[in-house]
């Protein structure tokens, strides 16, 4: 007999502005907490010096969090200039230093190579993997390794401010996959000065944006009771960007079971990643091909 799962049968995005001083997977674990979840997971971490927008998927939006996490995504963030640190972020220690601080429109110019289809070596202190261990991990035991690099495609990247010599503002907009730090990096190699991200703030994931975001204080007051739940946003939201496609409530008994159904075509193409919908509620994630859905992901929603 399965093991039953402890906890509510709910599903649903929050948003949370997320504060500096805690990792992303504790901000999972206290809304799991907070509404009593059987199921949570985010979209996307950031650092733990790292603010702004979180999306926390609970219960079957937990489906839909690839769908999230390969959107573009838009930080604001500042360099500091003239020192490297081994984290490439102001936790770390510094390990280089230079005097020389570029003028304006030489940062501008130098932006120019960081848009587009990029390259990007991760930062030695990040989740990414070698030979199954995390790279932190080996960098905290201090060996030497070198990360391979890997393509990046940076939507848009311009300064935004010059608050003195030693510090740049910066607004980015990228995909799956980016690391903030490197681009400060990798800038102040490209500048002749050193650089490391000195804060970092999520202005928007996909369909997720500040405006849609709760703080901490607001879940952690509401945790555990029946009001928690209208901080919740529907799973379709984690779709908005993609097409809609509406059907019968026969196809969408098909699709439940994991079959091919009949939709109503929207702006949807041959080939489209879409969602279908019965009732306004998703039923299933797939491939559009000639009036069907062919799903990739069902959702058990009510």
């Amino acid at each position: 007999m399965a093991r039953r799962r402890k906890g509510r049968n709910i599903s649903g995005w929050v948003v949370v502005d997320k504060p500096a001083g805690i990792g992303s997977t504790a901000i999972v674990n206290k809304l799991r907490w907070a509404f009593e979840a059987q199921k949570a997971g985010h979209a996307g971490t950031l650092d733990p010096e790292a603010t702004g927008v979180l999306a926390v998927a609970l219960g079957e939006a937990t489906k839909t969090i690839p769908f999230v996490t390969d959107a573009l995504k838009a930080y604001a963030f500042a360099v500091r200039l003239g020192q490297q640190t081994n984290t490439d972020d102001a936790e770390g220690e510094v390990i280089a230093t230079s005097d020389h601080r570029p003028a304006d429109h030489e940062i501008d110019d130098a932006l120019a190579q960081f848009r587009g289809e990029i390259q990007q070596v991760p930062p030695a202190y990040s989740a990414v993997k070698i030979d199954g261990e995390r790279a932190y991990k080996r960098a905290r035991d201090g060996e030497a390794f070198e990360l391979t690099s890997r393509p990046l495609w940076v939507e848009a990247l311009r300064m935004t401010g010059r608050p003195d010599a030693d510090h740049v503002t910066l607004e980015m907009v990228c995909g799956k996959g980016g690391y903030v730090r490197s681009i400060a990096r990798d800038l102040g190699q490209s500048l002749g000065c050193h650089g490391h991200v000195s804060w970092l703030r999520r202005l928007w994931s996909g369909p997720f944006d500040l405006d849609q975001a709760v703080t901490l204080e607001q879940i952690e007051a509401l945790a555990r009771t029946p009001e928690v739940d209208a901080l919740l946003m529907p799973v379709a939201q984690g779709l908005s960007d993609l097409p809609e496609l509406p059907c019968n409530e026969i196809a969408a008994a098909r699709l439940k079971n994991g079959n091919p159904g009949q939709v109503l075509t929207s702006n949807a193409e041959y080939g489209d990643l879409a969602w279908a919908s019965h009732r306004g509620v998703p039923v299933a994630i797939g491939t559009y091909r000639a009036g069907e859905l062919h799903p990739k992901k069902v959702l058990n929603l009510p």
